[in-house]
Parts: structure tokens; sequence; C-alpha cells
């Protein structure tokens, strides 16, 4: 008899516990069902493996706090932005109204905290919200946050022997983590560290999360981080719509851990670049020129585009107006001195879901032009040449190109037995 009381007990119990389970699953599932957007999915990073919670931890550190420059809003960039009643337009609007109820000193960093916006809130002010395209739940949700926890950092990756030394030239490319291929092409061969006639280039690739969707590549990232020294990881998914939430953090970095840099360059992990004539263009620079440099191929008189099924698409009631002459982030050169001003501003320019029309509002922002380079072919050259070493010398970047096309050419370009 005591046995079967006992089975019957043990019985009892776990369905008892299964049911507890169960039924707090259903609350779960109840309350983040009044937070999501109708029709918008909003991805989710996975949670860090044992592996990078120690590295995370370690990260928390932090540096000690930068001060920012006082900052001023062009008047152009002011204009330019139609004041209706597109979401992007009035929050931009509500943003330069406090800067300019506020004294130039004060921090932004104390005033903007996380507070991501739920549906309700997104459904007062965008009524359309639910005709979006899917993967705007994200971004959306996200708008307010710009401090995502740094995973993985190379607090040493600009160290210096002599604190009057600089880095002349950092290669800061944007990656995936399943771009290992990509990653290792460029490390092999235009990306490789070192010196370009006694100047000293870094290179850096800037990393999210992996989603749910994914498989979990977080023991691989950490030991290809460990390895190469190179990569650095924030904790937010991965996606198009969030590489101006990576812009905003990467100019945070730069300035907390590699503030002596001359120029950046920043790009695709697909793209080839040609470094010694990066530098042969950086170093014919005047003063000037230098000190307020935004270059690539620039696009001008560009507008949204309106059609749901591209990545690109910009609803109408999140942004009216054109955009901002801007280069084509394939990959683009700028000037290191910027870089405190592009952080400070970048609090005040609500975030974009397209992240080099973004980078373009941010350099208009602080009335700075960006200069055309024929060097630059973000959208390519004729098919005939795509594979000819002689062509690709005399360029600075041409998008796109295969890990293996990058490697051919490479080799082709530094062959001692090429005549062009």
């Amino acid at each position: 008899m005591g046995k079967k009381y006992m089975k019957f007990l043990i019985v009892a119990l776990a369905s008892s516990l299964c049911f507890i389970l169960f039924y707090s699953k259903l609350v779960d599932v109840e309350i983040t069902a009044k937070d999501k957007i109708t029709s918008v999915t909003a991805s989710i990073p996975r949670k860090p493996t044992t592996a990078l919670v120690s590295t995370i931890k370690k990260q928390t550190k932090g540096v000690a706090p930068f001060k920012l420059p006082p900052l001023t809003i062009s008047n152009d960039f002011r204009k330019s932005v139609p004041k209706n009643g597109a979401f992007w337009n009035r929050k931009l609007h509500s943003f330069l109204r406090q800067l300019d109820s506020a004294d130039n000193t004060t921090d932004p960093r104390k005033k903007f905290h996380c507070s991501p916006e739920s549906f309700e809130l997104l459904k007062m002010n965008i009524q359309d919200v639910n005709t979006y395209p899917p993967l705007y739940g994200d971004f959306l949700r996200g708008m307010e946050c710009r401090d995502s926890p740094l995973v993985i950092n190379q607090p040493d990756k600009c160290a210096l022997d002599n604190e009057d030394d600089r880095i002349f030239l950092l290669f800061a490319i944007k990656s995936t983590p399943k771009h290992f291929e990509r990653r290792q092409a460029v490390r092999e061969t235009w990306g490789r560290e070192g010196e370009y006639d006694g100047l000293k280039v870094r290179t850096v690739f800037l990393l999210g999360r992996s989603s749910l969707d994914d498989p979990n590549l977080d023991k691989l990232i950490l030991s290809e981080s460990q390895h190469f020294q190179d990569l650095l990881v924030w904790d937010f998914h991965d996606s198009f719509y969030n590489l101006t939430l990576k812009e905003h953090v990467f100019f945070k970095w730069m300035l907390g851990h590699c503030p002596r840099v001359s120029f950046i360059f920043k790009g695709d992990d697909d793209v080839f670049a040609n470094p010694q004539a990066i530098i042969n263009h950086l170093t014919s620079l005047e003063p000037e020129q230098a000190s307020s440099l935004y270059t690539g191929q620039i696009i001008s008189e560009a507008t949204p585009l309106r059609d749901p099924k591209t990545k690109y698409c910009v609803p109408l009631t999140f942004y009216e107006g054109a955009y901002p002459p801007y280069a084509g982030g394939g990959g683009f050169l700028f000037s290191g001195e910027l870089l405190p001003y592009l952080y400070h501003v970048s609090f005040y320019i609500p975030f974009f879901p397209i992240d080099d029309v973004y980078t373009g509002m941010c350099f208009k922002a602080l009335g700075i032009s960006p200069m055309k380079h024929d060097g630059f072919r973000t959208f390519d050259i004729r098919e005939q040449d795509r594979e000819n070493p002689c062509v690709h010398k005399h360029l600075l970047l041409v998008h796109r190109r295969s890990p293996q096309q990058t490697m051919r050419l490479w080799r082709s370009m530094h062959s001692s037995m090429l005549t062009c």
C-alpha cells in the first residue's frame, strides 16, 4: 500500500508541476501578445552562452568617460527636413527643440535612455503601422535604445608605444556572425594590419548577435575573436535595420578605445578595397580637407522607395522628404577628428532604417558636405573589367566581390609578373 501511495503522490506532484509550467508559459504568451506589433515581427537576440556571459562581465568595466564637444545643428539640415505628420520628421524636430532649449554642454548620455516603444504608442503615432514591412518591428521598437552592451571588445586594438603616435587609418568593416569566410578573405588581403609607408593601419569587424532563427555561433565567434583579436560584438540583433545602431555604438567605441586615429574607412565585408590607393589619396589632402573629410561615391537627389517588397522601403507615414547627398554605404572615408561631433549629433537625429542615408544626415547636420571620389565604385564596374587587376589598381573600392574573387584579385595585383 505504501509503495502505491508513494507512486500516486509522485505522479500527482509531477502533474501539478507540469500544469504550473504550462500556465506560466500561457501567461508569458498573453503578456507578450499585448506588446506585439500586428504583422510586424521583432527578432530577439538569443541568450548568451556561458562563455559569452563571462566575456560580457569583463567588458562592463568600461573606460573613463569622454567629454563631448558643443553641438550646433546646421540650418541647412533643419530646413531640409519638412515639418509634417511623418513619424520620423516629428521625432527629429522634437529632438531639435530639446537641443535648442538646453545648454549645449548638457551631456545627451544623461538624457536619452532605452525605453522600447510599445505597440499602443506606435499605433497612436503611426496609424498604418500594421502595414509596415515585417522587418520594421525590431527597428521601430528600439529606436530609443542607443547603448547596447559590448559583448566582445578589443581594448588594445589601437594601443601605441608612444603617446604622440597615431593610427593613420582604421578599417571598420560591417559584418555578421555567419560571414567568417568574408572576414578571412579581408584579413588575408586588403584588411591586413601593418604599416604602409610608415603609416599604421588597423582593422576591426563590427558585429551584432544572431537571432533565434539562426544557428548559435557564439562559441565560434568567441574563438575567432580570441585568435584574430579584431572582432567587436554588441548585444543586439544583427539586421539590416539595426545598422544605424551599429554606427552609433561604433562611434562610442572609437572615442573610448581608439580616439587617436586620423581616418576611418567604413565599409561592407564584401567589398574589395585598395589600401595603397586609399593612403595615397589621404596623404595628398590639404589639412583643411583632411580635417572635415567625408568622401566616397556620392548619391545625390535620392528619394525614399515606397515599395514594401524592397528592404530599402521607407513608408510615407514614417518619413516624408528627400534624402541628403550621402556616400554609398558599401565603403567611404571620413576624418577621425569628426568622431566626437558625429557621436554627439547621433543622439539628436532619430535612427533611420537605411544606415548610409543616416550617416549622410549626420554629416549634413554638422554642416559637412560629402566629397565625390571617382575611385569609389559601390555599384561595381563594367562586367568585362571585374577580374582585371590593372583596372582595380587605380580604384579605391569596388562593391561587390566574393571571397574567392577578392583572393584572386589581390594575388594578381601584387604579382611581380603583372604589367599594367
